[in-house]
């Protein structure tokens, strides 16, 4: 008889996927938002930084689940986004309701708030920017990273669905090598 071979997937570190990286800048970010502008004993400050963190939090289980179960990893990520989501709607519910701007399209500060967000996917990054930045300023560069967090949120999903299909779920890949190592 042969010797059997593995058949789970050795999938890469969480740490190293960007769409993590970003998620861990909002999260850095959010805390220092809603611990420096929201009041004191605001439910919103709790609300902001669990949103913020249930983001970072399902990707990373959605990626360690990921070698057993694509349905786990791929609801997890859509979780991920969900959470995400929610965070948008307070930092916008914050702009509007304090009477401060959200940046349009046409803004340049939108422009340049979206190139540096492209750029940079180290959290350092922003806890030393947002120091020097007023709260108008940190939500908007929140909103941009979000953003630019759920289309790579989207762009995974995606991906997950494809290879789901490839490569079908753990039952398939169970039967598969089993029937590889009886020789069917």
């Amino acid at each position: 008889m042969p010797t059997p071979k593995p058949f789970l997937p050795h999938g890469g570190s969480y740490k190293n996927l960007l769409v993590y990286q970003k998620s861990e800048c909002i999260y850095d970010v959010t805390y220092y938002f809603a611990h420096k502008y929201l009041e004191k004993g605001d439910r919103t400050i709790d609300q902001m930084v669990q949103a913020a963190r249930s983001g970072k939090q399902n990707i990373a289980e959605g990626a360690a689940a990921g070698n057993t179960s694509k349905e786990t990893e791929i609801k997890l990520t859509n979780v991920a986004k969900a959470s995400l989501q929610e965070l948008l709607v307070d930092y916008e519910d914050y702009i509007r309701v304090r009477g401060l701007e959200q940046w349009q399209p046409d803004d340049p500060r939108l422009a340049q708030a979206k190139r540096a967000c492209a750029t940079h996917n180290d959290s350092a990054y922003y806890r030393k920017a947002i120091t020097q930045r007023s709260d108008e300023t940190i939500a908007n560069i929140a909103i941009t990273l979000i953003h630019q967090t759920d289309w790579m949120l989207n762009k995974l999903i995606e991906k997950l669905e494809i290879k789901f299909v490839e490569s079908g779920g753990m039952r398939e890949q169970m039967t598969k090598a089993r029937k590889d190592y009886r020789g069917y």
